[in-house]
């Protein structure tokens, strides 16, 4: 019997040479060495992880500056929407 870690160091060695080709299914892929086929499964979320990595986080700087836009621009369109109210308001008493 192997044991895991002997098990994972031949996948590795074997995986370094290889030509990597992906199988239809997402929870393996296929790797071909001298004309032998192994599959390999992937680790969970291993997916998740690489797309996580590309993600480009703001700075603490953009976020303040983005901070203070979106609360002005929710200050200006709440005055705005209550002087067309105030307005329309004066319009509904003169008439």
């Amino acid at each position: 019997m192997v044991k895991k870690s002997n098990k994972k160091e031949e996948e590795k060695k074997v995986i370094k040479g290889a030509k990597k080709v992906t199988d239809t299914k997402k929870t393996k892929k296929i790797v071909k060495k001298d004309n032998k086929t192994v599959k390999v499964k992937k680790k969970p979320f291993a997916e998740f992880k690489s797309e996580f990595s590309k993600i480009k986080w703001p700075t603490k700087k953009e976020m303040v500056k983005y901070s203070i836009a979106t609360i002005l621009f929710v200050i200006f369109f709440a005055a705005f929407f209550f002087a067309i109210q105030s307005l329309m308001s004066l319009l509904l008493r003169v008439l």
